[in-house]
């Protein structure tokens, strides 16, 4: 079995080739192409947890396992730890295993690009990113190469800690900056582990709001009126009723929200605020997994 290490993981996952491939896995999934069960999660001590995420298809299998310790940020040590092992679907025989961070980063960086794509009635022109984290510097490299033109505004805990995200990531994104007071922003994404609002401004039409960071029934980054207001779509609409803390305590009616695959077979509503939740699903990492297979 063939082991990559992080750097080598990210060489594998050409952002265009992984974006089309989770639009064919969406799609796949609508269709019970791809079988992909809810994640098991187990705690662990101080609020950590692991998650356990198998999705099998008809042409290749996998299991992605991480660890996800919020406090380890307090340590200088990565919020998350793990990897992902993709198997031959009929033989079962192991053919690689990657880094899981590097692949959760850049397929949920990839997902939050097509739902610009797919969600916003144009190329965006100012984006918003509220963390500075790992997924925060996904994001970063995904937006400069996919909509170079975007300019980028961070937001931190402090403003301190956003100029040096954007000094670390300048060479990355040239259009990176910390956020300026009064520039209206037409996609909003946040990546944080907050557990009340992070982004409370006024839904407004022509506004796409991506809600990444929050991927339990405690969290929350997005206010619940913002998701009142909006028409709202889901990567994962199964996992979002039990993960989407942002919906869950929004009290959001289900019925109305719709999934990121509708949105290539429907003209979204560009009249109302957009709000695209994202939750993530083995789904995905084994998209992830077909783009590292066909280039090897």
């Amino acid at each position: 079995m063939k082991v990559f290490n992080e750097i080598e993981t990210a060489k594998l996952l050409p952002m265009r080739e992984l974006m089309e491939a989770l639009r064919v896995a969406a799609q796949d999934c609508v269709e019970g192409k791809i079988v992909s069960p809810e994640r098991m999660v187990v705690a662990l001590k101080e609020g950590g947890i692991m998650l356990s995420m198998p999705a099998t298809a008809d042409d290749i299998a996998i299991h992605k396992l991480v660890n996800v310790n919020p406090r380890n940020s307090k340590e200088g040590l990565p919020t998350i730890h793990g990897q992902v092992v993709a198997m031959d679907a009929l033989s079962g025989v192991m053919l690689f295993q990657v880094d899981g961070p590097t692949v959760t980063g850049r397929r949920t960086a990839a997902v939050s690009m097509l739902g610009i794509s797919r969600l916003l009635a144009h190329q965006p022109k100012s984006v918003l990113i509220i963390g500075v984290g790992k997924q925060a510097l996904n994001h970063v490299e995904a937006i400069a190469e996919i909509f170079p033109d975007a300019a980028i505004h961070m937001r931190g805990r402090s403003a301190h800690g956003a100029q040096m995200f954007v000094d670390q990531m300048k060479s990355v994104a040239p259009n990176l900056r910390v956020e300026e007071a009064g520039v209206d922003h037409d996609v909003v994404i946040a990546v944080t582990t907050a557990r009340s609002p992070v982004y409370s401004e006024l839904a407004k039409p022509g506004r796409l709001v991506i809600g990444v960071g929050a991927f339990t029934p405690e969290m929350c980054e997005i206010a619940p009126a913002i998701v009142d207001a909006s028409t709202v779509y889901v990567d994962d609409p199964l996992g979002a009723t039990h993960e989407a803390g942002d919906l869950i305590q929004a009290n959001i009616d289900w019925s109305r929200v719709k999934s990121l695959a509708s949105a290539f077979s429907e003209q979204p509503d560009f009249s109302r605020p957009i709000v695209f939740k994202t939750v993530g699903t083995g789904a995905w990492d084994l998209a992830a997994c077909r783009v590292i297979k066909a280039r090897l």
